[in-house]
């Protein structure tokens, strides 16, 4: 039994892919599990509305196709901000809270990836960022009752683009159910505009970081850059990560067009199985001598 799960970013996948179809194709590439994406269009925020027979058939497929949703992108928030000045939008953006942990409990999900800004489209304000801590406080309540772990994933924007950001809030809730997932390509974005050490952020988060987002970036972009194109040291990333106990990971890419996207998602598979590999033997031979 291998020492890690590696996971498979939904976005990877054509979109016009059924469930079963989408959960195939992951297992055929070698992944672990699949990450949910519940984003701020209507689509995918409409999944928190799924029937009870729905997501029973969601569960009924993970075990027939021996691939499981085990991590959830909670990204609708971008929309629906929790610190928002209108309280109708914080309102709504609460509720997306409150039936995406229902979804998580529902479906077997163990982290919710949780968006980390106050607002978005909005400016931030002192009053954005006490109004965010209220409601996450209230949030965090929540994921507590679910059992269901709630991760900040590091930003591409300056309220928390790095581990050092996200361990403020987790410092100010203090709970084993708020913790951090770091977006492994935004921060290496932040420490080149900022002149910080990636690997230093990363130790900032020791005890409270649950898993780790794979993406590539480069300078000033943040998405859609192929892996193997950008700057970010994924061997030096992942060789810190698996020091300080982080043994979940997903590849955090997206289809764009590409007909051979099958084969994206096995080179992407194949690049990151090999560089865990080489962790896991490590630890391995670390423990044997020791």
């Amino acid at each position: 039994m291998k020492g890690y799960t590696l996971g498979l970013y939904e976005k990877a996948m054509p979109g016009h892919l059924s469930w079963k179809e989408k959960l195939l194709a992951a297992k055929e590439a070698g992944y672990d599990f699949v990450e949910i994406s519940i984003d701020e269009t209507e689509e995918k925020l409409s999944r928190l509305e799924m029937s009870s027979e729905k997501r029973l058939e969601l569960v009924r497929l993970m075990v027939e196709t021996g691939m499981p949703v085990r991590t959830m992108c909670l990204s609708g928030h971008r929309k629906y901000p929790l610190g928002s000045d209108d309280p109708e939008v914080s309102k709504k953006g609460m509720e997306i809270m409150a039936k995406a942990i229902q979804l998580a409990d529902d479906l077997g999900i163990r982290i919710i990836q949780l968006a980390g800004y106050d607002v978005y489209y909005e400016e931030s304000s002192l009053e954005t960022k006490k109004r965010f801590l209220a409601n996450l406080k209230k949030a965090v309540n929540m994921a507590e009752m679910a059992g269901v772990v709630l991760g900040f994933e590091t930003m591409e924007n300056e309220f928390m683009n790095t581990v050092e950001k996200a361990m403020k809030y987790v410092t100010l809730v203090d709970s084993s159910y708020l913790n951090v997932y770091p977006d492994i390509g935004n921060i290496t974005n932040a420490a080149d505009t900022y002149k910080t050490d990636v690997l230093e952020d990363l130790y900032i988060g020791k005890g409270h970081l649950v898993a780790m987002h794979l993406k590539e970036t480069v300078p000033g972009k943040f998405r859609e850059i192929p892996f193997g194109h950008g700057h970010v040291d994924f061997e030096s990333a992942i060789r810190t990560a698996w020091k300080l106990g982080i043994r979940k990971y997903v590849t955090e890419f997206w289809y764009t067009g590409n007909p051979d996207w099958k084969e994206d998602l096995h080179s992407a598979n194949t690049m990151f199985t090999e560089i865990l590999k080489v962790q896991e033997q490590e630890d391995e031979e670390e423990r044997y001598v020791s």
